[in-house]
């Protein structure tokens, strides 16, 4: 009989470090600056390594530490380990009405956020110019010690995973473009395309309203509609392609005939920010504008569209509710606006369409990073190679160094 020889595969130590190193720096940006004793716990790594692999990621300028609270008078104080500030990436979100761009830090401030608004539907090569102008002026001001990692753009429309390519975004118009090379041309920056709703989602999951639950629909209302991600088991889900959570394209029914705005319509034709606008006499309006809008409002035109609108939304809640099983629901943009003018009344709208057993727990929430959800989301698929590897080689210079 031959005799089978076992081949055993291990990791290396290099690969082990690595992969330590890329554990501490995760802990530091998602849980914020934290004491080394704290790391030893939370990774179960002695003291003695916690404090060479810190000194490491100081020296690849990742980290920073800080001196102990003062106030603790007990046992030897730990020095406290912290993103450094000056690792950050540009966030960038195009619309059908404005070009929305932020300078995130690791440390997940926001260093500086600024709002393009536009009079015409800008094309590609316009955003990816754009985003390369206030790159360089940052660069001149803000992002003088910074070093920028990279760009994330999140895009509401159907983009490919593999490679970012944009293949359709209808309101903008934009049909298999290939974006990220355009933003790279212009930034000389590593750049990651995704779609806006799904980087929402993560977002939130990670930082917001959703943050600890594991089987999440998130839905966001912008100019350009509705989109949608899922959260399943704790992991975003983008389907084959990455083009998973389109409820905006969805027909849901609608038992009243006369709330029917647009025959044989998808769901974000009927439930729409135009239409509120509409509604307010408004032309445009930034997030906090429209909210404070619809808050303050009593026309009875505004108020007539409000509940028409959260009717047709509840149904298709509901069907997503009956499909997916989330134990919560978040809604972000005009969605969230629809849902706080009666968050428990929304709530009971969709458990009553719902299946009991679907809907008994369901909790509905609007998102808790407000209007910089999708920038955020954005900024961590730019921070994501980083935070996997993150070597001394993974941080490019600063422009000066350049």
């Amino acid at each position: 009989m031959r005799s089978r020889r076992v081949v055993r595969v291990t990791e290396s130590a290099g690969g082990v470090r690595q992969r330590n190193l890329a554990r501490i720096l995760r802990i530091v940006h998602l849980e914020g600056p934290l004491s080394r004793a704290a790391l030893t716990e939370a990774t179960g790594l002695n003291r003695s390594t916690i404090g060479d692999l810190v000194v490491e990621l100081m020296s690849a300028g990742l980290v920073e530490e800080r001196s102990p609270d003062p106030r603790r008078r007990v046992g030897r104080p730990s020095p406290v380990v912290a993103s450094d500030p000056r690792v950050v990436a540009l966030a960038v979100n195009p619309e059908v009405d404005a070009l929305t761009l932020a300078v995130i830090g690791l440390d997940r401030e926001i260093r500086d956020r600024v709002r393009v608004e536009v009079d015409h539907l800008l094309s590609p090569e316009e955003t990816a110019a754009l985003v390369g102008t206030h790159l360089a002026a940052w660069r001149e001001g803000a992002l003088a010690d910074a070093r920028v990692v990279a760009v994330g753009v999140a895009v509401p429309g159907l983009v490919r995973a593999t490679d970012g390519l944009v293949r359709h975004a209808p309101h903008l118009l934009w049909t298999d473009v290939a974006l990220r090379d355009l933003v790279e041309k212009a930034t000389g920056l590593p750049v990651v395309v995704g779609n806006d709703a799904g980087m929402g989602a993560h977002a939130e999951h990670l930082f917001g309203a959703a943050r600890g639950v594991d089987d999440v629909v998130y839905l966001n209302g912008g100019a350009s509609g509705i989109g949608g991600g899922l959260i399943v088991h704790g992991i975003p889900v983008g389907g084959a392609g990455g083009y998973a959570g389109e409820f905006g394209q969805n027909r849901p029914g609608i038992a009243d005939s006369s709330d029917r705005r647009s025959a044989g319509g998808v769901l974000e034709d009927d439930v729409s920010r135009t239409r509120l606008l509409a509604a307010l006499r408004l032309t445009t309006a930034d997030e906090p504008a429209l909210a404070d809008a619809l808050r303050t409002s009593r026309a009875p035109g505004v108020v007539e569209e409000v509940a028409r609108q959260r009717r047709i939304l509840a149904t298709a809640l509901a069907n997503a509710v009956n499909v997916l099983n989330p134990s919560m629901i978040v809604l972000g943009g005009f969605l969230a606006m629809l849902a706080e003018q009666d968050l428990d009344g929304l709530t009971a709208a969709v458990q009553a369409q719902a299946m009991p057993a679907n809907g008994e727990d369901l909790v509905i929430r609007s998102a808790a990073l407000a209007e910089d959800r999708l920038l955020i989301g954005a900024a961590e698929a730019a921070f994501a190679d980083l935070l996997r590897e993150p070597g001394v080689s993974a941080v490019p210079a600063t422009a000066h160094e350049a």
